[in-house]
């Protein structure tokens, strides 16, 4: 079972939609203040609006949230891009070009998290990182397939 590319495959997607699930949540939730400075800074994020230029004014809060629900929707555009291929039997060839891809765009994710945020969103994009460098290892490339 753990030498089956569709394994891995799988289990990627399990974590992609996983992790796209968990940061959602993080959209409907009001952070609380412990102290007077995280109230302070909770209010500043909110209501200090920047001059982004072209008229836009967003608040730090603003650009949060849109990054927030960007990677979100990476996470599901990923997943739910795996299982069509899967769905649709693509070929091992597709598969590994396809792979390839989330590798990149998700081994620079996993870089960014690890240097930028903090513990869950390191783990659940190295998990993401870790299946996809499996399944790419194992699908069988142009040679191995004519075998």
């Amino acid at each position: 079972m753990l030498k089956r590319y569709t394994f891995w495959l799988w289990s990627a997607v399990v974590f992609q939609l996983l992790t796209a699930f968990i940061h959602s949540i993080s959209l409907f939730v009001t952070p609380e203040a412990q102290n007077e400075t995280e109230r302070q800074l909770i209010t500043l994020t909110d209501t200090y609006r920047l001059d982004a230029g072209a008229g836009f004014h967003p608040t730090m809060g603003n650009l949060i949230t849109g990054l927030s629900s960007c990677f979100t929707l990476l996470c599901l555009l990923a997943g739910l891009t795996i299982i069509f291929l899967l769905r649709k039997k693509a070929t091992p060839e597709i598969l590994k070009g396809s792979v390839g891809i989330q590798l990149l765009v998700f081994g620079a994710c996993f870089a960014i998290m690890a240097f930028f945020t903090f513990l869950p969103p390191i783990v659940c994009t190295g998990l993401i990182f870790v299946s996809l460098v499996i399944s790419y290892v194992l699908i069988p490339g142009r040679s191995e397939q004519a075998a």
